[in-house]
């Protein structure tokens, strides 16, 4: 074996392994060791002590640092300030709303259906002609055997003139058969059982949670909200769909305002942030809206 460098002197620790040692610099012993020609050395503890290492970002196992959650800004004022505007419950939606369109006397899985049916009636139609629509049906005893016996061409008068209501007769027919046949009677109690419905989309489907099964399962958007969150900035790119509103509004929207944020701007929708000209004078938040017309 070659020579030691100078300025190392070799140690042989206990255990009979060799190292060599720069002067001024301790090697570690194992449990209850004495480095052999080394006095003064105290044994070490017998318990091994365990060291927590702190890794710097993009260092340790691998994972990537985590990221701050992203959020529009000004969102939690913005919000409170449509609250203020829709504390009167004045709007369609309050008086004439799928909320108020069931028989709240009805055994629960009728309720359930008279909610589905309400929601399908309203696509592209307004709330005054939805209620009237519903109306007229629950005279007849809106239940799924009673739809099953209406021919097509009765069905669409009585609901007539809610929009699309051809299709929307078939539609129906179509979805009660399957509700009769496969869940007596009932309706799904999940999202993805509900939107594979015949004429039930994704907006229908959660608001049917929010209404008939009091479960949050996402928001319910509809062009209310996608107009709306799109002129606050309550996405990080222009969502083009309900469907990706509804996406990019649950990454960042604490949960427990999912059931409450389609009431808010459903009503503000219809009174304040229409769709064509729109009332921003009358608006609380024109000074933090990055859509207002400052007049």
């Amino acid at each position: 074996m070659s020579a030691a460098r100078p300025g190392l002197r070799r140690l042989r620790s206990a255990a009979g392994s060799g190292a060599f040692l720069q002067p001024g610099i301790s090697l570690p012993c194992r449990a209850g060791s004495q480095i052999q020609g080394a006095p003064g050395v105290p044994r070490q503890s017998r318990r091994r002590k365990s060291l927590a290492i702190a890794y710097e970002a993009g260092q340790g196992d691998g994972a990537e640092p985590r990221r701050a959650r992203w959020e529009p800004q000004h969102w939690r004022e913005q919000l409170q300030r449509i609250r203020d505007m829709r504390s009167s419950r004045d709007a369609p939606v309050d008086e004439m709303g799928v909320h108020r369109c069931y028989d709240s006397s009805a055994p629960p899985e009728v309720m359930r259906y008279q909610v589905l049916l309400a929601l399908m009636l309203s696509s592209q139609t307004k709330d005054q002609v939805t209620s009237a629509a519903m109306l007229r049906l629950r005279r007849r005893g809106l239940t799924v055997d009673s739809v099953l016996q209406m021919d097509d061409e009765t069905l669409g008068q009585i609901i007539y003139p809610v929009g699309f209501w051809r299709n929307k007769v078939k539609y129906i027919k179509q979805t009660t058969a399957i509700l009769k046949q496969k869940y007596g009677g009932d309706i799904p109690s999940t999202v993805e059982e509900l939107v594979q419905l015949p004429g039930v989309g994704p907006k229908m489907a959660h608001l049917a949670m929010h209404i008939a099964w009091d479960s949050v399962a996402g928001i319910a958007v509809d062009t209310h909200v996608h107009r709306i969150s799109n002129r606050l900035k309550w996405v990080k790119k222009e969502t083009k769909s309900p469907e990706e509103t509804r996406v990019a509004l649950e990454e960042w929207l604490p949960r427990d305002l999912w059931k409450e944020i389609n009431w808010l701007l459903v009503g503000f929708g219809q009174q304040t942030c229409l769709p064509v000209k729109p009332r921003c004078s009358q608006c609380l938040n024109q000074d933090i809206c990055p859509a207002a017309k400052r007049l």
